[in-house]
């Protein structure tokens, strides 16, 4: 099979680089994020928070492969996990991966038969944005799939219907995000790092998270200008201004596993370490891949999964 690129955007060529396509079947990667920093302002009255966020993309995550066939206007998804899940598993019709297909179609006419395989990598409630890049992803796909395919204005606008996060997933490698995350600004992203993942085994909700950041009465870090986030991407990551703003109420309410963890990456040599989005997984920024490789491992198992992986814009392994 051929890779072919696509061709809607310099900037989402860089991010996705790539599909994989024969005849009426496509196969697409789905990349995680983490953010190297998080402010959460006030609510809105659409009920969102306002926000300010580095974005950066990953060499690992989902993949998915689409296959046309079957009849029209039907979805079949298949969806296998990398770890074991816990609760209720996503029923297909709210698998965020339907949702894109039927936005999609009613935006463009495609109502092509369409069977599904997402490989999940991405735990849920892991603060790396799984579902979001499924989603992006399906757009991306679908798009070359159909016989009418949308300008990418048009598929930002069916990603903010998405999800805060889907946008940045149509971007470059690395943003700042803004507003509920619907304004991307595409970054220049670091060359030279390596990222160490943590996922500790439990998921984080992202509206609990929300209601006990609201709650909180603490004061929050000393906000920093988009001038001063985004110049010190260019740095080095050990004198990066960056924070998460719930790390420090999670601290406060008790979850001290994140203490741990950040405390174990700093040990083994990361340069930078926090948490991403609303939990749960922490990780490391490490100058040396070298060191990042020794840390995982030498890291204390932590219950969960543990990866080394690189930004995605600068990799050349694929996963």
């Amino acid at each position: 099979m051929a890779w072919l690129r696509i061709a809607i955007d310099s900037q989402v060529n860089k991010r996705y680089g790539f599909f994989e396509k024969a005849d009426s079947m496509l196969n697409i990667k789905a990349p995680a994020k983490i953010n190297l920093h998080l402010a959460v302002k006030g609510r809105r009255p659409d009920g969102f928070h306002d926000l300010e966020s580095i974005f950066l993309a990953l060499d690992w995550g989902d993949s998915l492969c689409f296959d046309c066939g079957g009849a029209e206007g039907q979805c079949a998804i298949q969806t296998t996990w990398d770890i074991p899940i816990d609760g209720a598993v996503i029923q297909p019709e709210e698998n965020v991966v339907f949702k894109a297909v039927s936005l999609f179609r009613a935006r463009s006419g495609f109502m092509q038969g369409l069977r599904i395989r997402l490989d999940k990598r991405i735990p849920l409630g892991a603060g790396l944005g799984g579902g979001s890049s499924d989603a992006a992803a399906t757009l991306l796909a679908l798009n070359q799939l159909s016989d009418v395919e949308l300008p990418l204005a048009a598929l930002r606008e069916l990603a903010e219907d998405l999800g805060s996060d889907v946008p940045f997933f149509l971007s470059s490698g690395a943003a700042f995000v803004s507003g509920r995350g619907e304004r991307v600004e595409p970054l220049v992203a670091p060359e030279g790092l390596s990222v160490v993942l943590v996922y500790p085994g439990f998921v984080s909700n992202t509206r609990r998270a929300f209601a006990l950041l609201d709650a909180d009465g603490h004061e929050r870090c000393v906000s920093r200008s988009r001038e001063v986030l985004v110049q010190a991407l260019g740095g080095k990551p050990a004198d990066w201004p960056y924070h998460n703003d719930f790390l420090p109420v999670f601290l406060a309410a008790g979850t001290g596993v994140y203490r741990d963890l950040l405390g174990e990456l700093r040990r083994l040599g990361a340069d930078f370490a926090s948490l991403s989005g609303s939990g749960s997984t922490c990780f490391g920024v490490f100058s040396d891949e070298n060191v990042a490789s020794r840390a995982v491992e030498a890291f204390r198992w932590c219950g969960g999964f543990i990866c080394l992986t690189f930004p995605l814009a600068y990799s050349t392994r694929g996963y």
